[in-house]
């Protein structure tokens, strides 16, 4: 379960987050949609506590991100926008050092890398280095990364971004079965008919403000046939 509790974060005079109040459960795939500039990234970086919020309390799994740190991110994978990763490793060795970082067993990361770098049809590039990867490749390993260690919370900003189709399937159907188990989803994304598609709740962001929460129907209303799109439009151009 992921929990905002009067969420703040301020830039200079601009709230890039403004009292933020939000719960998702167990066992659910969240989308966070927002225009360019609305707060979603931010809103990733307080959660995985790379920044500290202004005010108030955010709870992984019921454990403080501010007051204990190390606990709460032992509960999350994360996939972020950018790639900071180190290059001159290569897939292999960035995969065993995140088992490392996680304490996986021997055992379990060999069935783990085994089947991923299979799924991702990473087999035959995982002792090159990852300087040499494409984007999509990359994506594809930070992703093997966030989940060697089977998280409860998967948490990913933008995971679609440089996957070709077959990839963009295969991760949908990773998200899917990590929320089916017991276990919560969030993440960002711009496309649309995905998060139409795969979500069990969506919420919509404009200048660091929730201005929608719910799932497609509850979003809809009386609206049986609007799209996402549709319904996005409408409530950032209402802002509420």
């Amino acid at each position: 379960m992921i929990t905002f509790e009067n969420v703040t974060k301020s830039y200079g005079n601009t709230k890039a987050v403004d009292h933020m109040n939000l719960e998702i459960p167990d066992g659910e795939v969240f989308g966070f949609i927002g225009p360019n500039g609305a707060g979603k990234t931010t809103t990733i970086r307080l959660m995985t506590g790379i920044i500290q919020p202004d005010e108030g309390v955010i709870k992984l799994n019921g454990i403080d991100i501010r007051k204990d740190p190390m606990e709460a991110k032992r509960t999350f994978g994360f996939v972020p926008d950018t790639f900071d990763m180190y290059e001159r490793l290569t897939g292999m060795e960035y995969l065993r050092f995140m088992g490392d970082m996680y304490g996986v067993s021997l055992e379990k990361r060999k069935v783990f890398t085994e089947k991923y770098l299979e799924l991702f049809e990473l087999k035959n590039a995982a002792d090159q280095q990852i300087r040499g990867y494409s984007r999509g490749m990359k994506q594809k390993i930070a992703i093997m990364g966030a989940l060697i260690h089977e998280p409860s919370i998967w948490i990913l900003d933008e995971p679609m971004v440089g996957l070709d189709p077959q990839s963009v399937y295969l991760l949908k159907e990773e998200m899917r079965r990590h929320s089916e188990s017991g276990r919560t989803v969030f993440f960002s994304t711009h496309v649309l008919d995905v998060a139409e598609r795969l979500c069990d709740e969506i919420g919509v962001i404009k200048h660091g403000s929730l201005i929608a929460k719910g799932t497609l129907a509850e979003l809809r209303g009386g609206e049986k046939n609007s799209t996402l799109e549709e319904l996005f439009m409408e409530l950032v151009e209402k802002g509420e």
